[in-house]
């Protein structure tokens, strides 16, 4: 590949090097709205910006634009009120999507001339939310970034040839940014604008290059099921991982499904990349990227991408081997105190997760008279059969008993919050905050709507009925069932929602329950209402036959 610095970008436009497409966008269109950009800033004075862009391309517009106009660049997590109102004070500007911002198409000034960056005064500015929740700010410099983009190329740049780059994971945080964004640029190879959520979508764009990789996350990778075209999909060149732990049971099912490992990913807003592997063997580090061990068996980091003379102090401990490749063992910043002992979460949830019941599990604290451990739990599919016909109590007893094994009675969770998945956020990660807070929240009594059409005034809904639905308790404690009351108060309130329907409940008809509804379960609701009768029909199906069916009797409050 025709390899060009990060830092010489803008020096000499190359027509003939695409960028992306859809719509395309080549290298001398990238300089010449990257410089458009840059006069523009040097207009207005700007000096610090924050830019969130959902466009891979506009993205790194915006960034060479700002780094040849001398602008520093902050990367915010999101655009929430509060994100916002945390780093207005810090930016002159914000560079977004959104009405009422500055954006890209605002900038056609004559364009500034073209110029190799400066790798020590080109600021970016990275936002992470941390283990505790907390936001922080992690400076970094062009070289930095550079470093590690060039490492990349020599790690991973021939397997690669000319794939198009395909990415899962947003481009406002390191890896992203990285590996969908500034990687390609330097290499000349084609990337996908935007980010693709959902295997289906990720398929979708594979199919439209004869050659690709992939820029995915842990979350996304273990959903990919039987359903793909896994033969057109295993001419991938390679398929990035990272942002979290990526369970072994779905990376071999991608070994076996390719023919190849994923390559997993280890690092960090802060340090950047530390170390990668395939399959489930030891962590090799990075070229040039220096390990050691302080007291407690933490890794400290120095590397290239971290300011000369600086040693990262990271909350993983680990077993480094004399070849120095290394074992992560656990997290040393998720250490809790219950009656003055100290606890260890990820001990806890590992010890957890080695029960044939649990897929993933996540524990945190539960504030309320007594401080004590709950439990985010999501179960295997032996896990829900015994609780479907086990009951909830049952299964929490056991899996408490497994635990008893690693760890004195007072660490053992009192409460459980069984999960169909855990609501890890866009790089992959469940911050401690969010735990404790789903830990705190009360159980479920509404269905997860997955899926809603509407045809002629017909709705047709997708629901997931929760594991841990309150209703389960009661009915009944050692074989749950989803009680007919429940099924009937659904259909009225999402068709409420939907639809314009008469206020005052007046009654039902013909009401039939069939089939059995679950924990777990999903199940489709039919919805159609008839206003000359005053009439809401639903019924619920799964996949083979009707649970239950019926017709609700409406009035208008006045009648």
């Amino acid at each position: 590949m025709n390899w060009i610095k990060l830092e010489h970008l803008l020096l000499k436009t190359q027509p003939e090097r695409a960028v992306t497409s859809a719509p395309t966008l080549d290298h001398a269109q990238l300089c010449d709205r990257a410089l458009r950009l840059a006069a523009g800033l040097q207009t207005q004075g700007v000096r610090q910006m924050a830019v969130h862009l959902e466009d891979a391309a506009d993205l790194a517009v915006a960034l060479l634009g700002a780094w040849r106009a001398g602008v520093s660049v902050l990367l915010p997590a999101d655009l929430q009120p509060q994100t916002r109102q945390r780093w207005s004070r810090n930016v002159d500007l914000w560079l977004t999507d959104q009405t009422g911002d500055a954006h890209l198409s605002d900038y056609r000034h004559p364009p500034l001339d073209g110029a190799a960056l400066d790798l020590d005064h080109c600021q970016l500015n990275l936002c992470t939310s941390g283990s505790s929740g907390e936001p922080k700010r992690i400076e970094k410099n062009l070289r930095h970034l550079a470093n590690e983009v060039e490492a990349l190329e020599q790690l991973w740049g021939a397997d690669l040839g000319p794939a198009c780059i395909i990415g899962s994971v947003a481009t406002q945080h390191i890896y992203g940014l990285l590996f969908r964004v500034l990687w390609p640029l330097c290499a000349g190879r084609p990337f996908v604008r935007r980010q693709l959520a959902f295997p289906e979508d990720l398929q979708r764009a594979s199919r439209e290059h004869p050659a690709f990789a992939w820029i995915a996350s842990p979350a996304l990778l273990k959903r990919m099921g039987d359903n793909l075209d896994w033969p057109a999909l295993s001419a991938v060149r390679r398929v990035f991982s990272s942002g979290g732990a990526l369970p072994a049971e779905a990376a071999q099912n991608l070994q076996q499904r390719l023919g190849q490992w994923p390559t997993e990913i280890f690092g960090s807003s802060e340090t950047g990349g530390i170390a990668w592997r395939q399959g489930s063997g030891l962590w090799q580090p990075f070229a040039d990227v220096v390990l050691s061990q302080d007291g407690d068996g933490a890794l400290l980091i120095a590397s290239p991408y971290l300011p000369i003379g600086y040693v990262e102090h990271t909350a993983d401990s680990a077993r480094i081997t004399a070849d120095g490749r290394f074992e992560l063992l656990r997290r040393l910043d998720r250490i809790v105190k219950l009656e003055e002992k100290r606890i260890s979460l990820p001990m806890l949830e590992q010890a957890l997760a080695t029960h044939e019941w649990v897929a993933e599990t996540r524990l945190g604290v539960v504030q309320e008279n007594r401080a004590s451990l709950g439990a985010l739990l999501v179960l295997t599919e032996t896990g829900l059969h015994a609780l479907r016909n086990q009951g909830r109590r049952s299964v929490t007893e056991q899996l408490r008993k497994h635990l008893s094994q690693h760890c004195e009675a007072l660490a053992l969770p009192r409460r459980w919050r069984l999960l169909r998945q855990l609501p890890l956020n866009a790089q992959g990660k469940l911050p401690q905050a969010e735990v404790d807070a789903l830990l705190m929240a009360p159980r479920p009594k509404a269905p997860q709507v997955l899926e809603q059409t509407e045809t002629d005034g017909e709705w047709s809904l997708q629901l997931a009925v929760p594991p841990d639905l309150a209703y389960f308790s009661g009915h009944f404690p050692t074989a749950p069932v989803l009680p007919g009351v429940v099924q009937v108060e659904w259909a009225l309130n999402l068709g409420q929602q939907l639809m314009n329907l008469p206020e005052k409940f007046a009654g039902m008809e013909v009401l039939k329950f069939q089939q059995l509804v679950r924990p777990g379960d999903e199940i489709q609701l039919h919805l159609r209402f008839d206003p000359t009768r005053g009439k809401l029909y639903f019924a619920y199906r799964n996949e083979t036959a009707t649970c239950s069916s019926g017709r609700i009797l409406l009035e208008a409050l006045n009648a």
